[in-house]
């Protein structure tokens, strides 16, 4: 779709002010923001142009335009200009990724709050399921003499607990002795091998030390199964209330019920596709008619063993999607840098000012 400079900085006008505002603009504001040198009849003529190509709507007969989701495209496309963070912006995403490397899941949990806060939108975010998972290592700590923490981790970096009592006491040598049986026979399998291999030791162990083996294992295979499970996170579902588009409850609630459903929002990782990077879906080209009014910004990292995670965003169409991009971009980029090489991005060229 070929527009002339005019055309272009006329829509870009509108677009940036109804994301500022929500409010339809007029011909008189559109002189104002594109610093167009021309008078009303002519920037009228021009946005009457852009109505009929499909880019722009008039709610109203009497009231200014706004964007359609045809126009947002075209923004997100060709118009949209990059988005700097700001040092408070990088400084909380950084912070909020300042948690050890193993626990995946609560650095997917706090990254998504902290990015649902900063942008006032709702965030999930979701991790490749693989086929096989295994057990990497066991740790167990001793709690007191009838008690201990049995800690397993995957080899998705994914961390699990458990407290473990026993009416006879144990004695530390006794722990270490049970971690060094696990760790050297109960790693790098899959669930049905370790069942195996736990009948197999059934033959040629005491019966205590079997229990004590068993109830760690069990509980490991408890953890394989549930990782086996696509899970979707999701944040901050209440910040859809703090725009205009979603003050009406009946609006607002299919949305926020589809989302905190986890059946249902178990369907958002198909949204992404098979697609690399970031992705922008505006109104209609959402496959699920609860999105229908809705976009849904999203990005992919890398975890290692080859997996992958998406990060994203829901909002309005009118979002504000150069600073959207912008903080979800960094976000995906310090994540595969976390998981990846286990530290953090240095910090983008961000302006030194708060939003």
């Amino acid at each position: 779709m070929e527009l002339t400079e005019r055309k272009k900085r006329i829509l870009r006008a509108i677009i940036e002010s109804y994301i500022a505002t929500a409010e339809p603009v007029g011909s008189k504001a559109v002189a104002q923001l594109a610093g167009l040198d021309v008078s009303s009849a002519t920037i009228r003529n021009e946005m009457a142009d852009l109505t009929e190509m499909g880019l722009l709507e008039q709610p109203h007969t009497s009231a200014g335009r706004i964007p359609s989701a045809t126009g947002y495209r075209l923004y997100v496309n060709e118009l949209m200009g990059e988005h700097r963070l700001s040092m408070q912006e990088t400084q909380r995403i950084n912070d909020a990724l300042e948690m050890k490397m193993e626990e995946l899941d609560r650095v997917i949990d706090r990254a998504g709050k902290v990015l649902s806060k900063i942008s006032d939108y709702p965030v999930f975010s979701m991790t490749e399921v693989k086929d096989v998972v295994t057990v990497r290592r066991y740790d167990l700590l001793m709690v007191e003499e009838n008690a201990f923490i049995a800690v397993v981790m995957t080899d998705t970096s994914v961390v699990k607990n458990k407290i473990i009592r026993i009416p006879d006491g144990l004695s530390d040598p006794q722990l270490q002795m049970l971690s060094t049986i696990l760790n050297s026979s109960f790693t790098g399998l899959s669930r049905d091998q370790m069942r195996q291999a736990l009948g197999k030791m059934a033959d040629h162990s005491t019966p205590g030390a079997f229990r004590l083996i068993s109830m760690v294992v069990e509980f490991a295979i408890e953890v394989l199964g549930d990782l086996r499970r696509q899970t979707v996170r999701t944040a901050g579902i209440t910040h859809l209330l703090e725009h205009p588009e979603y003050k009406s409850l009946d609006k607002a609630k299919p949305l926020m019920q589809y989302l905190s459903n986890d059946d249902e929002s178990a369907a958002l990782p198909a949204l992404f596709g098979g697609n690399q990077g970031m992705n922008i879906l505006i109104g209609p080209e959402n496959v699920s008619e609860a999105f229908r009014d809705t976009s849904v910004v999203m990005a992919s990292y890398d975890i290692g063993d080859n997996m992958r995670g998406v990060i994203g965003v829901v909002g309005p169409t009118r979002m504000d999607y150069a600073k959207v991009t912008a903080r979800l971009s960094y976000f995906a980029d310090s994540l595969t840098r976390m998981f990846g090489k286990g530290e953090q991005p240095a910090l983008p060229n961000a302006e030194d000012t708060e939003e």
